[in-house]
């Protein structure tokens, strides 16, 4: 006669000795270029991509970046620096998550960041933001295109 003992987690869940490295390869998975939506920036080094929609209304550009369950007056910082808008964000860790009894832990933690090309001559004063149900909304107007410079007539002199 065989006694199957098995061990359960806190939550009474059986406890299984691949579910770490389970979580650790999908958080590798994650990382690797084939598995980021198009045109995420292989930029982040160690940072998570903060996902954005972009698109135009009217004459502004419009950028939304999903942000949920950050603060954003202690956690988020928006900065305009050479043609480029910069989001950076954080989401911390509870302070009481040992004694929870987690059966499943997937919110990810940590810094996020997202950098995204805006309009030539736009200032950071022209740039507003706004927060609402997890989604920070940045508006940026853009500007008019220069006018073409008139072609100027060269005198050709004889001599």
């Amino acid at each position: 006669m065989s006694s199957n003992v098995q061990r359960r987690d806190k939550s009474g869940i059986p406890a299984s000795p691949f579910a770490r490295l389970d979580r650790m390869f999908d958080e590798w998975m994650r990382t690797l270029p084939m598995n980021r939506a198009p045109g995420l920036p292989w930029e982040t080094r160690g940072e998570d991509v903060i996902g954005v929609d972009e698109y135009r209304d009217g004459d502004t550009q419009v950028i939304r970046a999903e942000l949920a369950g950050i603060d954003p007056d202690k956690d988020v910082e928006l900065t305009v620096t050479d043609g480029m808008l910069r989001i950076d964000a954080e989401r911390r860790v509870e302070e009481d998550t040992e004694d929870k009894g987690y059966t499943r832990h997937e919110l990810r933690y940590g810094r996020f960041t997202r950098s995204l090309p805006i309009p030539e001559g736009v200032s950071a004063d022209d740039v507003t933001a706004s927060y609402k149900d997890g989604i920070l909304e940045v508006r940026i107007p853009v500007p008019e295109p220069p006018a073409p410079p008139s072609p100027t007539k060269i005198a050709i002199s004889k001599g």
